[in-house]
């Protein structure tokens, strides 16, 4: 399984990422790019953050999805989102590709951190399973659009 934290993986997302344009479209889902875009960011800022969390999650969500966060079988299309990482408006493609890019080196960069908090939903990663998690996500909405 790929992960974000890889030199070879995180230059091949950036590389994705770089193919976009406002014109890009989705195969599917109802997200435009642009806000497809500012979704990806919620989750970057979430590992990047490693912030505390009082709750878990709901711990049904987390024993049936957890494993399929960070395994090798792709997302399935059409996956419903929390309702918090749903943009209700239009968003600039070039203000959120800028955006993105930005947060994902960002993470790239803290590779080697040791210490990560527990995910807001999914509940306690490790250091591999944060990297993997990231790259699926990301990867997730690259295929949507078509790179």
């Amino acid at each position: 399984m790929k992960s974000i934290f890889d030199e070879f993986t995180y230059k091949e997302v950036v590389e994705r990422f770089n193919q976009l344009s406002p014109e890009s479209e989705g195969s599917w889902g109802k997200m435009s790019v642009g806000q497809m875009l500012w979704h990806c960011q919620i989750f970057v800022k979430a590992a990047i953050k490693n912030k505390k969390y009082d709750k878990r999650g709901n711990p049904i969500i987390r024993w049936f999805f957890k494993k399929s966060m960070y395994s090798d079988k792709p997302w399935r299309k059409n996956l419903p989102t929390t309702p918090f990482a749903k943009a209700k408006e239009e968003k600039e493609f070039e203000v959120e590709h800028k955006k993105l890019l930005e947060l994902i080196n960002e993470l790239y960069a803290l590779r080697d951190r040791t210490d990560w908090n527990a995910h807001p939903i999914f509940g306690d990663f490790t250091p591999e399973q944060w990297g993997k998690l990231e790259y699926k996500h990301l990867d997730h909405h690259l295929r949507q659009f078509g790179v």
